[in-house]
Protein backbone atom coordinates (compact mmCIF):
# COMPACT_ATOMS: atom_id res chain seq x y z
CA UNK A 1 0.00 0.00 0.00
CA UNK A 2 2.79 2.79 0.87
CA UNK A 3 4.32 2.32 -2.13
CA UNK A 4 1.82 2.93 -4.10
CA UNK A 5 1.13 6.63 -3.09
CA UNK A 6 4.34 7.21 -5.10
CA UNK A 7 2.90 6.29 -7.92
CA UNK A 8 2.28 8.58 -10.98
CA UNK A 9 -0.59 7.54 -13.33
CA UNK A 10 0.68 7.26 -17.07
CA UNK A 11 -1.35 9.37 -19.12
CA UNK A 12 -3.08 7.96 -22.59
CA UNK A 13 0.18 9.20 -24.99
CA UNK A 14 2.76 8.13 -22.04
CA UNK A 15 0.73 4.38 -22.76
CA UNK A 16 0.61 4.72 -26.28
CA UNK A 17 4.49 5.98 -26.48
CA UNK A 18 4.74 2.55 -24.72
CA UNK A 19 3.29 0.31 -27.05
CA UNK A 20 4.37 2.05 -30.46
CA UNK A 21 6.51 4.57 -32.02
CA UNK A 22 6.38 7.98 -32.08
CA UNK A 23 4.63 9.02 -34.91
CA UNK A 24 1.90 5.26 -34.64
CA UNK A 25 1.70 6.70 -30.90
CA UNK A 26 0.45 10.25 -32.41
CA UNK A 27 -1.97 9.24 -35.10
CA UNK A 28 -3.57 6.77 -32.15
CA UNK A 29 -4.19 9.86 -29.58
CA UNK A 30 -5.91 11.40 -32.21
CA UNK A 31 -8.17 8.72 -32.84
CA UNK A 32 -8.79 8.19 -29.22
CA UNK A 33 -9.48 11.65 -29.27
CA UNK A 34 -12.20 11.58 -31.44
CA UNK A 35 -13.44 7.95 -30.44
CA UNK A 36 -13.57 9.32 -26.49
CA UNK A 37 -16.04 12.39 -27.56
CA UNK A 38 -17.94 10.50 -30.47
CA UNK A 39 -19.01 8.14 -27.05
CA UNK A 40 -19.27 10.64 -24.58
CA UNK A 41 -22.05 12.46 -26.49
CA UNK A 42 -24.21 9.06 -26.28
CA UNK A 43 -22.85 7.99 -22.82
CA UNK A 44 -24.41 9.15 -19.59
CA UNK A 45 -22.06 8.55 -16.94
CA UNK A 46 -23.71 7.58 -13.72
CA UNK A 47 -21.91 6.74 -10.24
CA UNK A 48 -21.53 2.58 -9.88
CA UNK A 49 -19.74 1.21 -6.56
CA UNK A 50 -19.86 -2.80 -5.79
CA UNK A 51 -20.97 -3.78 -2.73
CA UNK A 52 -21.55 -6.79 -0.83
CA UNK A 53 -25.27 -6.26 -2.19
CA UNK A 54 -23.77 -7.41 -5.53
CA UNK A 55 -23.73 -10.84 -7.19
CA UNK A 56 -22.88 -11.74 -10.39
CA UNK A 57 -25.23 -14.50 -12.10
CA UNK A 58 -22.86 -16.20 -15.21
CA UNK A 59 -25.36 -17.40 -17.45
CA UNK A 60 -25.55 -17.82 -21.34
CA UNK A 61 -28.10 -16.00 -23.54
CA UNK A 62 -29.84 -18.60 -24.56
CA UNK A 63 -29.32 -20.68 -21.48
CA UNK A 64 -32.99 -21.62 -20.75
CA UNK A 65 -35.78 -21.91 -23.69
CA UNK A 66 -38.99 -21.95 -24.59
CA UNK A 67 -40.08 -22.61 -27.84
CA UNK A 68 -41.15 -19.82 -29.92
CA UNK A 69 -39.68 -17.12 -27.77
CA UNK A 70 -36.69 -15.07 -27.99
CA UNK A 71 -33.91 -16.76 -26.05
CA UNK A 72 -32.65 -13.69 -24.14
CA UNK A 73 -36.53 -12.76 -23.43
CA UNK A 74 -36.52 -16.33 -21.52
CA UNK A 75 -33.92 -15.74 -19.94
CA UNK A 76 -35.40 -12.54 -18.78
CA UNK A 77 -38.48 -13.84 -17.95
CA UNK A 78 -37.03 -16.90 -15.47
CA UNK A 79 -34.41 -13.93 -13.89
CA UNK A 80 -37.39 -11.80 -13.08
CA UNK A 81 -39.29 -14.94 -11.93
CA UNK A 82 -36.48 -16.24 -9.61
CA UNK A 83 -33.48 -14.37 -8.91
CA UNK A 84 -34.80 -10.76 -8.81
CA UNK A 85 -33.99 -8.48 -5.64
CA UNK A 86 -31.52 -11.68 -4.97
CA UNK A 87 -29.09 -11.33 -7.73
CA UNK A 88 -28.60 -7.67 -9.14
CA UNK A 89 -26.16 -8.08 -12.15
CA UNK A 90 -25.87 -10.65 -15.28
CA UNK A 91 -23.20 -11.68 -17.12
CA UNK A 92 -24.78 -12.75 -20.06
CA UNK A 93 -21.87 -14.82 -21.78
CA UNK A 94 -20.83 -13.76 -25.14
CA UNK A 95 -24.03 -13.10 -27.25
CA UNK A 96 -22.83 -12.19 -30.27
CA UNK A 97 -22.77 -14.09 -33.83
CA UNK A 98 -20.22 -16.81 -33.42
CA UNK A 99 -18.94 -19.66 -35.57
CA UNK A 100 -17.60 -22.03 -32.34
CA UNK A 101 -16.75 -21.83 -28.49
CA UNK A 102 -19.93 -21.30 -27.63
CA UNK A 103 -19.56 -17.57 -29.07
CA UNK A 104 -16.17 -17.25 -27.89
CA UNK A 105 -15.55 -17.36 -31.89
CA UNK A 106 -17.34 -13.96 -32.62
CA UNK A 107 -17.57 -13.07 -35.83
CA UNK A 108 -19.68 -9.27 -35.34
CA UNK A 109 -18.48 -7.54 -32.22
CA UNK A 110 -21.11 -4.98 -32.61
CA UNK A 111 -24.30 -7.59 -33.24
CA UNK A 112 -26.63 -9.45 -31.28
CA UNK A 113 -27.09 -13.33 -32.40
CA UNK A 114 -30.38 -13.66 -33.90
CA UNK A 115 -30.11 -17.28 -32.56
CA UNK A 116 -30.96 -15.28 -29.27
CA UNK A 117 -32.40 -11.96 -29.66
CA UNK A 118 -32.07 -8.60 -30.42
CA UNK A 119 -30.16 -5.07 -28.87
CA UNK A 120 -33.72 -4.60 -27.56
CA UNK A 121 -34.00 -7.73 -25.52
CA UNK A 122 -30.21 -6.61 -23.78
CA UNK A 123 -31.64 -3.61 -22.85
CA UNK A 124 -34.69 -4.54 -21.53
CA UNK A 125 -32.35 -7.01 -19.11
CA UNK A 126 -30.35 -3.59 -17.95
CA UNK A 127 -33.12 -1.94 -17.01
CA UNK A 128 -33.00 -5.04 -13.99
CA UNK A 129 -30.02 -5.93 -13.55
CA UNK A 130 -26.37 -4.63 -13.69
CA UNK A 131 -24.71 -6.62 -16.62
CA UNK A 132 -21.72 -7.88 -17.56
CA UNK A 133 -20.07 -8.00 -21.42
CA UNK A 134 -17.67 -10.16 -22.73
CA UNK A 135 -14.57 -8.61 -24.68
CA UNK A 136 -13.41 -11.31 -26.26
CA UNK A 137 -10.23 -9.21 -27.94
CA UNK A 138 -7.42 -11.78 -28.01
CA UNK A 139 -8.67 -13.38 -31.06
CA UNK A 140 -11.67 -13.20 -33.61
CA UNK A 141 -13.72 -16.11 -35.72
CA UNK A 142 -11.78 -16.61 -39.11
CA UNK A 143 -15.54 -15.73 -40.29
CA UNK A 144 -15.41 -12.33 -39.54
CA UNK A 145 -15.59 -9.19 -41.56
CA UNK A 146 -11.80 -8.44 -40.07
CA UNK A 147 -10.62 -11.78 -41.07
CA UNK A 148 -12.21 -11.85 -44.57
CA UNK A 149 -11.02 -8.52 -45.46
CA UNK A 150 -7.63 -9.50 -43.87
CA UNK A 151 -7.73 -12.40 -46.54
CA UNK A 152 -8.85 -10.34 -49.30
CA UNK A 153 -5.93 -7.90 -49.02
CA UNK A 154 -7.56 -4.88 -48.04
CA UNK A 155 -5.44 -2.26 -47.06
CA UNK A 156 -7.70 -1.34 -43.99
CA UNK A 157 -7.32 -4.47 -42.49
CA UNK A 158 -3.31 -5.44 -43.33
CA UNK A 159 -1.40 -6.52 -40.22
CA UNK A 160 -4.78 -6.87 -38.00
CA UNK A 161 -3.46 -10.32 -37.53
CA UNK A 162 -0.42 -12.14 -36.28
CA UNK A 163 1.64 -13.44 -39.28
CA UNK A 164 4.38 -15.88 -38.57
CA UNK A 165 6.63 -17.73 -41.20
CA UNK A 166 6.36 -21.26 -40.15
CA UNK A 167 10.30 -22.20 -39.81
CA UNK A 168 10.45 -19.85 -36.95
CA UNK A 169 11.00 -21.44 -33.60
CA UNK A 170 7.62 -20.95 -31.03
CA UNK A 171 8.82 -23.48 -29.02
CA UNK A 172 8.83 -20.74 -25.76
CA UNK A 173 5.31 -19.84 -26.06
CA UNK A 174 2.97 -20.90 -23.52
CA UNK A 175 0.06 -23.10 -24.93
CA UNK A 176 -3.42 -23.16 -23.18
CA UNK A 177 -4.46 -25.99 -25.66
CA UNK A 178 -3.02 -28.98 -27.56
CA UNK A 179 -3.32 -27.57 -30.73
CA UNK A 180 -1.58 -25.96 -33.16
CA UNK A 181 -0.65 -22.00 -32.66
CA UNK A 182 -0.07 -21.66 -36.23
CA UNK A 183 -2.86 -22.54 -38.87
CA UNK A 184 -2.64 -22.44 -42.32
CA UNK A 185 -5.11 -20.07 -44.73
CA UNK A 186 -5.43 -19.17 -48.60
CA UNK A 187 -6.18 -15.30 -49.73
CA UNK A 188 -7.65 -14.20 -52.47
CA UNK A 189 -4.60 -14.58 -54.50
CA UNK A 190 -4.44 -18.78 -53.13
CA UNK A 191 -1.07 -17.46 -51.17
CA UNK A 192 -0.77 -19.42 -48.10
CA UNK A 193 -0.67 -17.37 -44.73
CA UNK A 194 0.07 -18.52 -41.31
CA UNK A 195 -1.44 -16.98 -38.83
CA UNK A 196 -1.08 -17.15 -34.59
CA UNK A 197 -4.15 -19.35 -33.25
CA UNK A 198 -3.68 -19.50 -29.67
CA UNK A 199 -7.08 -21.41 -29.00
CA UNK A 200 -8.52 -23.01 -32.22
CA UNK A 201 -8.12 -22.28 -36.15
CA UNK A 202 -11.11 -20.32 -36.06
CA UNK A 203 -10.06 -18.22 -33.30
CA UNK A 204 -7.26 -15.81 -35.11
CA UNK A 205 -5.39 -13.86 -32.59
CA UNK A 206 -5.41 -9.98 -33.26
CA UNK A 207 -2.23 -7.82 -33.60
CA UNK A 208 -2.32 -5.45 -31.37
CA UNK A 209 1.71 -4.06 -32.62
CA UNK A 210 -0.99 -2.50 -35.23
CA UNK A 211 -2.22 0.57 -33.38
CA UNK A 212 -5.14 0.44 -35.31
CA UNK A 213 -6.18 -3.12 -33.93
CA UNK A 214 -6.01 -0.87 -30.66
CA UNK A 215 -8.11 1.49 -31.77
CA UNK A 216 -11.01 -0.91 -33.51
CA UNK A 217 -11.25 -2.78 -30.22
CA UNK A 218 -11.53 0.23 -27.96
CA UNK A 219 -14.64 1.36 -30.63
CA UNK A 220 -15.90 -2.07 -29.49
CA UNK A 221 -15.47 -1.67 -25.98
CA UNK A 222 -16.81 1.54 -25.98
CA UNK A 223 -19.75 0.76 -27.61
CA UNK A 224 -20.42 -1.92 -25.46
CA UNK A 225 -20.51 1.01 -22.32
CA UNK A 226 -22.82 2.87 -24.57
CA UNK A 227 -25.13 -0.57 -24.66
CA UNK A 228 -25.34 -0.43 -21.02
CA UNK A 229 -22.00 -2.95 -20.01
CA UNK A 230 -21.51 -1.71 -16.11
CA UNK A 231 -18.67 -4.39 -16.18
CA UNK A 232 -16.55 -5.01 -19.08
CA UNK A 233 -14.85 -9.10 -18.97
CA UNK A 234 -11.39 -9.04 -21.14
CA UNK A 235 -11.29 -13.08 -21.76
CA UNK A 236 -7.90 -14.50 -21.95
CA UNK A 237 -6.26 -11.47 -22.15
CA UNK A 238 -2.76 -12.80 -20.72
CA UNK A 239 -1.75 -13.75 -24.76
CA UNK A 240 -2.68 -10.22 -25.99
CA UNK A 241 0.75 -9.14 -27.11
CA UNK A 242 3.15 -11.46 -29.21
CA UNK A 243 6.73 -11.42 -29.09
CA UNK A 244 9.38 -13.38 -30.90
CA UNK A 245 11.55 -14.93 -28.88
CA UNK A 246 9.39 -14.67 -25.81
CA UNK A 247 7.07 -17.27 -24.03
CA UNK A 248 3.85 -14.72 -24.95
CA UNK A 249 2.51 -14.81 -21.82
CA UNK A 250 1.73 -12.08 -19.26
CA UNK A 251 4.33 -9.38 -21.41
CA UNK A 252 4.98 -6.23 -20.20
CA UNK A 253 3.38 -4.94 -23.18
CA UNK A 254 -0.27 -6.59 -22.36
CA UNK A 255 -0.26 -5.39 -18.79
CA UNK A 256 0.14 -1.31 -20.89
CA UNK A 257 -2.40 -2.44 -23.09
CA UNK A 258 -5.17 -3.14 -20.40
CA UNK A 259 -4.33 -0.32 -18.59
CA UNK A 260 -4.46 1.69 -21.93
CA UNK A 261 -8.22 0.40 -22.49
CA UNK A 262 -9.45 1.18 -18.70
CA UNK A 263 -7.81 4.91 -19.06
CA UNK A 264 -10.23 5.60 -22.36
CA UNK A 265 -12.90 3.70 -21.36
CA UNK A 266 -12.79 5.65 -17.58
CA UNK A 267 -12.68 9.22 -19.43
CA UNK A 268 -15.71 8.22 -20.93
CA UNK A 269 -17.12 6.57 -17.46
CA UNK A 270 -15.24 5.84 -14.87
CA UNK A 271 -17.94 3.52 -12.85
CA UNK A 272 -17.09 0.96 -15.35
CA UNK A 273 -15.16 -2.39 -13.54
CA UNK A 274 -12.45 -3.85 -15.93
CA UNK A 275 -12.31 -7.26 -14.84
CA UNK A 276 -9.76 -10.02 -16.31
CA UNK A 277 -9.59 -13.18 -17.30
CA UNK A 278 -6.32 -15.44 -16.95
CA UNK A 279 -6.25 -18.51 -15.97
CA UNK A 280 -2.71 -18.97 -14.68
CA UNK A 281 -1.07 -19.69 -11.40
CA UNK A 282 -1.89 -17.51 -9.03
CA UNK A 283 0.58 -15.10 -8.56
CA UNK A 284 0.89 -14.46 -12.05
CA UNK A 285 -3.16 -13.86 -12.06
CA UNK A 286 -2.99 -11.13 -9.53
CA UNK A 287 -0.56 -9.16 -11.54
CA UNK A 288 -3.32 -7.94 -13.29
CA UNK A 289 -5.06 -5.68 -10.47
CA UNK A 290 -1.12 -3.81 -11.35
CA UNK A 291 -0.84 -0.63 -8.88
CA UNK A 292 -3.82 -1.21 -7.52
CA UNK A 293 -5.60 1.90 -9.07
CA UNK A 294 -4.26 1.58 -12.87
CA UNK A 295 -5.12 -2.07 -14.64
CA UNK A 296 -7.88 -4.10 -13.37
CA UNK A 297 -10.46 -3.72 -10.69
CA UNK A 298 -11.66 -7.19 -10.40
CA UNK A 299 -9.43 -10.35 -11.09
CA UNK A 300 -11.35 -14.07 -11.49
CA UNK A 301 -9.90 -15.79 -8.23
CA UNK A 302 -8.96 -19.01 -10.69
CA UNK A 303 -7.14 -20.74 -7.60
CA UNK A 304 -10.44 -21.04 -5.26
CA UNK A 305 -12.51 -23.86 -7.03
CA UNK A 306 -9.94 -26.54 -7.92
CA UNK A 307 -8.36 -25.82 -3.80
CA UNK A 308 -11.99 -26.00 -2.53
CA UNK A 309 -12.28 -29.00 -4.81
CA UNK A 310 -9.32 -30.86 -3.05
CA UNK A 311 -10.09 -30.05 0.57
CA UNK A 312 -13.63 -31.85 0.35
CA UNK A 313 -12.54 -34.56 -1.16
CA UNK A 314 -9.31 -35.17 1.32
CA UNK A 315 -10.65 -33.37 4.16
CA UNK A 316 -8.11 -31.63 4.36
CA UNK A 317 -7.87 -27.48 5.24
CA UNK A 318 -3.99 -27.05 5.44
CA UNK A 319 -3.41 -26.07 1.37
CA UNK A 320 -6.96 -24.09 1.82
CA UNK A 321 -5.72 -22.26 4.82
CA UNK A 322 -2.31 -21.54 4.03
CA UNK A 323 -3.66 -20.00 0.43
CA UNK A 324 -6.69 -17.68 2.32
CA UNK A 325 -4.07 -16.48 4.70
CA UNK A 326 -1.55 -15.28 1.55
CA UNK A 327 -4.31 -13.11 -0.05
CA UNK A 328 -3.56 -9.71 -0.25
CA UNK A 329 -4.49 -6.89 -2.71
CA UNK A 330 -2.56 -3.89 -3.54
CA UNK A 331 -4.77 -1.47 -2.73
CA UNK A 332 -8.75 -1.24 -1.33
CA UNK A 333 -9.56 -0.05 -4.68
CA UNK A 334 -9.27 -3.25 -6.50
CA UNK A 335 -10.88 -7.16 -5.11
CA UNK A 336 -11.51 -10.78 -6.20
CA UNK A 337 -14.32 -12.38 -8.61
CA UNK A 338 -14.79 -15.15 -6.28
CA UNK A 339 -16.70 -18.15 -8.35
CA UNK A 340 -16.80 -21.77 -8.35
CA UNK A 341 -17.75 -22.97 -11.54
CA UNK A 342 -17.95 -21.19 -15.32
CA UNK A 343 -19.25 -21.79 -18.64
CA UNK A 344 -15.35 -23.25 -18.94
CA UNK A 345 -14.25 -26.87 -16.50
CA UNK A 346 -12.02 -26.06 -13.62
CA UNK A 347 -8.80 -25.04 -14.58
CA UNK A 348 -5.43 -26.36 -12.30
CA UNK A 349 -2.99 -24.23 -13.63
CA UNK A 350 -3.43 -22.20 -10.85
CA UNK A 351 -2.93 -24.65 -8.61
CA UNK A 352 0.41 -25.76 -9.72
CA UNK A 353 2.45 -24.33 -6.75
CA UNK A 354 0.22 -24.84 -4.28
CA UNK A 355 -0.90 -28.69 -4.96
CA UNK A 356 0.91 -31.54 -5.14
CA UNK A 357 0.80 -33.58 -8.13
CA UNK A 358 -0.58 -36.52 -6.29
CA UNK A 359 -2.89 -34.32 -4.44
CA UNK A 360 -4.21 -33.30 -7.96
CA UNK A 361 -4.64 -36.75 -9.18
CA UNK A 362 -6.72 -37.24 -6.89
CA UNK A 363 -9.46 -34.54 -8.04
CA UNK A 364 -9.14 -35.75 -11.33
CA UNK A 365 -10.06 -39.54 -10.28
CA UNK A 366 -12.87 -38.56 -9.00
CA UNK A 367 -13.67 -36.48 -11.84
CA UNK A 368 -13.31 -39.39 -14.51
CA UNK A 369 -14.93 -41.49 -12.17
CA UNK A 370 -18.04 -39.69 -12.52
CA UNK A 371 -17.87 -39.77 -16.10
CA UNK A 372 -15.97 -36.60 -16.61
CA UNK A 373 -12.93 -35.88 -18.77
CA UNK A 374 -9.54 -33.64 -18.41
CA UNK A 375 -8.26 -31.47 -20.63
CA UNK A 376 -4.35 -30.80 -21.63
CA UNK A 377 -1.61 -28.32 -22.76
CA UNK A 378 1.36 -28.92 -24.91
CA UNK A 379 4.54 -28.37 -22.98
CA UNK A 380 7.68 -26.79 -24.15
CA UNK A 381 9.15 -29.57 -23.58
CA UNK A 382 6.59 -31.53 -26.10
CA UNK A 383 4.71 -33.64 -22.91
CA UNK A 384 1.40 -32.99 -22.27
CA UNK A 385 -0.03 -31.55 -18.75
CA UNK A 386 -3.48 -31.12 -16.96
CA UNK A 387 -5.03 -27.78 -17.88
CA UNK A 388 -8.70 -28.49 -17.01
CA UNK A 389 -11.47 -30.79 -15.07
CA UNK A 390 -14.50 -31.00 -17.37
CA UNK A 391 -17.26 -32.06 -15.58
CA UNK A 392 -19.97 -29.82 -13.47
CA UNK A 393 -18.81 -29.46 -10.23
CA UNK A 394 -20.94 -31.58 -7.78
CA UNK A 395 -19.75 -34.31 -9.83
CA UNK A 396 -16.14 -32.99 -9.41
CA UNK A 397 -16.37 -33.04 -5.42
CA UNK A 398 -18.76 -35.71 -4.99
CA UNK A 399 -19.80 -39.23 -6.57
CA UNK A 400 -22.87 -39.63 -8.93
CA UNK A 401 -24.01 -42.65 -6.54
CA UNK A 402 -24.00 -40.56 -3.46
CA UNK A 403 -27.31 -39.80 -1.76
CA UNK A 404 -28.73 -36.95 -2.86
CA UNK A 405 -28.79 -34.83 -0.12
CA UNK A 406 -25.13 -35.14 0.73
CA UNK A 407 -24.34 -34.36 -2.67
CA UNK A 408 -26.74 -31.12 -1.92
CA UNK A 409 -24.90 -30.66 1.14
CA UNK A 410 -21.31 -30.62 -0.06
CA UNK A 411 -21.80 -28.67 -3.08
CA UNK A 412 -23.17 -26.02 -0.61
CA UNK A 413 -20.26 -25.89 1.14
CA UNK A 414 -18.09 -24.83 -1.41
CA UNK A 415 -20.80 -21.93 -2.49
CA UNK A 416 -21.01 -20.87 1.20
CA UNK A 417 -17.32 -20.44 1.27
CA UNK A 418 -17.14 -18.62 -1.88
CA UNK A 419 -20.26 -16.19 -0.69
CA UNK A 420 -17.66 -15.50 2.19
CA UNK A 421 -14.50 -14.93 0.36
CA UNK A 422 -13.35 -11.12 -0.04
CA UNK A 423 -14.36 -9.99 -3.13
CA UNK A 424 -17.70 -10.67 -5.19
CA UNK A 425 -18.89 -13.55 -5.78
CA UNK A 426 -19.90 -14.88 -8.95
CA UNK A 427 -22.70 -17.88 -9.54
CA UNK A 428 -22.73 -20.29 -12.32
CA UNK A 429 -26.54 -20.45 -13.99
CA UNK A 430 -25.88 -24.72 -13.21
CA UNK A 431 -24.66 -23.74 -9.78
CA UNK A 432 -27.42 -22.41 -9.24
CA UNK A 433 -30.50 -24.87 -10.43
CA UNK A 434 -28.26 -27.92 -9.50
CA UNK A 435 -27.12 -28.96 -12.67
CA UNK A 436 -25.10 -32.47 -13.35
CA UNK A 437 -22.87 -33.25 -15.71
CA UNK A 438 -24.32 -32.93 -19.50
CA UNK A 439 -22.51 -36.16 -21.26
CA UNK A 440 -25.02 -36.43 -23.73
CA UNK A 441 -23.61 -33.21 -24.38
CA UNK A 442 -20.03 -34.07 -25.06
CA UNK A 443 -21.28 -37.15 -27.21
CA UNK A 444 -23.54 -34.96 -29.30
CA UNK A 445 -20.97 -32.25 -29.87
CA UNK A 446 -17.33 -34.09 -29.30
CA UNK A 447 -16.41 -31.07 -27.11
CA UNK A 448 -15.73 -31.55 -23.83
CA UNK A 449 -16.55 -28.39 -22.41
CA UNK A 450 -19.87 -29.17 -23.37
CA UNK A 451 -20.36 -31.17 -20.47
CA UNK A 452 -21.35 -28.09 -18.53
CA UNK A 453 -22.81 -25.56 -21.07
CA UNK A 454 -26.09 -27.68 -21.27
CA UNK A 455 -29.52 -25.47 -22.41
CA UNK A 456 -32.47 -26.26 -20.16
CA UNK A 457 -35.91 -26.20 -21.42
CA UNK A 458 -38.02 -23.44 -18.96
CA UNK A 459 -41.01 -25.73 -18.49
CA UNK A 460 -38.82 -28.58 -17.47
CA UNK A 461 -36.48 -26.69 -15.45
CA UNK A 462 -39.54 -24.82 -13.76
CA UNK A 463 -40.79 -28.21 -12.89
CA UNK A 464 -37.82 -29.67 -11.44
CA UNK A 465 -37.14 -26.40 -9.34
CA UNK A 466 -40.99 -27.35 -7.65
CA UNK A 467 -40.18 -30.86 -7.09
CA UNK A 468 -38.84 -30.37 -3.24
CA UNK A 469 -37.10 -33.74 -3.40
CA UNK A 470 -35.21 -32.91 -6.28
CA UNK A 471 -31.30 -32.12 -5.90
CA UNK A 472 -32.28 -29.16 -7.97
CA UNK A 473 -34.89 -27.81 -5.80
CA UNK A 474 -32.14 -28.59 -2.53
CA UNK A 475 -29.38 -26.43 -4.19
CA UNK A 476 -31.08 -24.08 -5.34
CA UNK A 477 -33.77 -23.35 -2.21
CA UNK A 478 -30.29 -23.46 -0.21
CA UNK A 479 -28.39 -20.65 -2.47
CA UNK A 480 -31.56 -18.21 -2.73
CA UNK A 481 -31.79 -18.70 1.07
CA UNK A 482 -27.60 -17.93 1.88
CA UNK A 483 -27.92 -14.87 -0.95
CA UNK A 484 -30.67 -13.39 1.20
CA UNK A 485 -28.88 -13.44 4.03
CA UNK A 486 -25.53 -12.29 2.14
CA UNK A 487 -26.87 -8.94 0.85
CA UNK A 488 -27.98 -7.93 3.62
CA UNK A 489 -24.41 -8.05 5.82
CA UNK A 490 -22.05 -5.20 5.48
CA UNK A 491 -19.49 -7.91 6.78
CA UNK A 492 -19.87 -9.25 3.52
CA UNK A 493 -18.44 -5.66 1.70
CA UNK A 494 -16.39 -6.47 -1.30
CA UNK A 495 -13.27 -4.74 -0.19
CA UNK A 496 -13.43 -5.63 3.05
CA UNK A 497 -10.91 -6.94 5.74
CA UNK A 498 -10.76 -10.58 6.36
CA UNK A 499 -9.08 -13.14 8.79
CA UNK A 500 -8.00 -16.43 8.29
CA UNK A 501 -8.66 -18.20 11.89
CA UNK A 502 -7.38 -21.75 13.35
CA UNK A 503 -10.30 -22.97 15.65
CA UNK A 504 -9.88 -26.85 14.41
CA UNK A 505 -8.22 -29.42 11.95
CA UNK A 506 -10.83 -29.60 8.72
CA UNK A 507 -12.40 -26.27 9.32
CA UNK A 508 -12.05 -23.52 7.18
CA UNK A 509 -12.33 -20.05 9.17
CA UNK A 510 -12.73 -16.83 8.10
CA UNK A 511 -13.28 -13.59 10.12
CA UNK A 512 -15.06 -10.83 8.04
CA UNK A 513 -14.86 -7.28 9.07
CA UNK A 514 -16.89 -4.35 8.67
CA UNK A 515 -15.14 -1.06 7.75
CA UNK A 516 -18.20 0.79 9.81
CA UNK A 517 -21.29 -1.14 10.77
CA UNK A 518 -21.44 -2.64 14.19
CA UNK A 519 -20.87 -6.68 13.46
CA UNK A 520 -18.48 -8.91 12.17
CA UNK A 521 -18.88 -12.30 10.78
CA UNK A 522 -17.27 -15.80 11.52
CA UNK A 523 -17.89 -18.16 8.50
CA UNK A 524 -17.12 -21.57 9.38
CA UNK A 525 -16.79 -24.81 7.38
CA UNK A 526 -16.55 -28.11 8.08
CA UNK A 527 -14.57 -29.84 5.12
CA UNK A 528 -14.79 -33.47 6.62
CA UNK A 529 -17.40 -36.50 6.70
CA UNK A 530 -17.09 -36.30 10.66
CA UNK A 531 -19.18 -33.53 13.30
CA UNK A 532 -16.01 -31.28 14.61
CA UNK A 533 -16.25 -29.76 18.28
CA UNK A 534 -14.54 -26.46 18.84
CA UNK A 535 -14.56 -23.36 20.68
CA UNK A 536 -15.68 -19.84 19.40
CA UNK A 537 -13.15 -17.26 20.01
CA UNK A 538 -13.90 -15.73 23.53
CA UNK A 539 -14.63 -12.31 22.34
CA UNK A 540 -17.55 -13.72 21.15
CA UNK A 541 -20.09 -13.58 23.83
CA UNK A 542 -23.68 -12.68 24.70
CA UNK A 543 -25.96 -11.89 21.99
CA UNK A 544 -24.06 -13.39 18.49
CA UNK A 545 -26.85 -15.08 16.45
CA UNK A 546 -26.02 -18.17 14.16
CA UNK A 547 -27.63 -16.07 10.75
CA UNK A 548 -28.03 -19.55 8.46
CA UNK A 549 -30.32 -21.06 11.98
CA UNK A 550 -31.17 -17.94 12.82
CA UNK A 551 -30.38 -19.14 16.65
CA UNK A 552 -28.76 -17.40 19.03
CA UNK A 553 -25.30 -18.85 20.22
CA UNK A 554 -25.48 -19.92 24.28
CA UNK A 555 -21.96 -20.78 24.18
CA UNK A 556 -18.77 -20.96 22.89
CA UNK A 557 -18.71 -24.49 22.67
CA UNK A 558 -19.90 -25.35 19.48
CA UNK A 559 -20.28 -28.83 17.28
CA UNK A 560 -20.72 -27.98 13.24
CA UNK A 561 -21.70 -31.38 11.43
CA UNK A 562 -20.23 -32.60 8.67
CA UNK A 563 -19.73 -30.93 5.62
CA UNK A 564 -21.52 -27.70 7.48
CA UNK A 565 -21.36 -24.24 7.13
CA UNK A 566 -22.39 -21.71 10.32
CA UNK A 567 -22.14 -17.75 9.72
CA UNK A 568 -22.16 -16.67 13.05
CA UNK A 569 -22.51 -12.53 13.08
CA UNK A 570 -21.40 -11.07 16.66
CA UNK A 571 -21.30 -7.47 18.22
CA UNK A 572 -17.36 -6.03 17.26
CA UNK A 573 -17.47 -4.14 20.48
CA UNK A 574 -17.41 -7.15 22.67
CA UNK A 575 -13.85 -7.47 21.47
Amino acid sequence: MASNLLYKKKDIQERLLALYNVEDAKKAAIMIAKLVEKYQEKIVSKPYKLTQEDVILITYGDQVIKPGVEPLQTLGKFLDENIKGIINTVHILPFYPYSSDDGFSVIDYKDVSPRMGSWDDIEALSEHYNLMFDGVINHISQYSYWFKSFLENNPKYANFFVEVDPSVDLSKVVRPRALPLLHEYKDIDDKSRFIWTTFSKDQVDLNYANYAVMIAVLDVLLFYVQKGAKLIRLDAIAFLWKELGTDCIHLPQTHEAIQLMREVIHKVAPEVVIITETNVPHDENISYFGSGDDEAQMVYNFALPPLVAHTILSGDTTALNKWAKSLTLPSDKVCFFNFIASHDGCGVRPVADLLSANELERIIENVEANGGHVSYRDMSDGSKAPYELNASFIDIISSEHDDLALRAKKFMLVQAVKLAMPGVPGVYFHSLVGSTSDKDGVRRTGVLRSINREKLNYDILKEELADKDSLRAMIYGEYKHLLTLRKEESAFDPYGEFEVLSLAEGLFVLKRVTKEGKFDILSINNFTNQPICFQLPSYIKEDAIELLKNKIILTNSRKIEAYQTMWIKFDKGMK
